[in-house]
């Protein structure tokens, strides 16, 4: 999994700390919500039952593959699926 300096400065947060690499890769492959920045950048959403059922979203950068930022968003609604 390619990574961006600042992802892996966040992934050290508390909050960041126990999402493995493979959740994030889920996400990647396997989205339910994707939209693009205005900057290029990309999100994407999935639900992570081994999580709760709460919605992790992933930033890549424009190539689609570099990482740079993973999260719970605590502001998504399964209503948008």
């Amino acid at each position: 999994m390619k990574t961006t300096t600042y992802f892996e400065s966040r992934r050290r947060l508390p909050d960041r700390t126990d999402i493995p690499d493979s959740w994030i890769e889920h996400v990647v492959r396997n989205p339910v919500v994707m939209e693009t920045q205005s900057d290029g950048r990309i999100r994407k959403w999935g639900r992570i039952d081994d999580a709760g059922g709460r919605y992790l979203r992933v930033v890549l950068l424009e190539d689609g593959e570099t990482v740079h930022n993973a999260f719970f968003d605590r502001g998504f609604r399964e209503l948008r699926e």
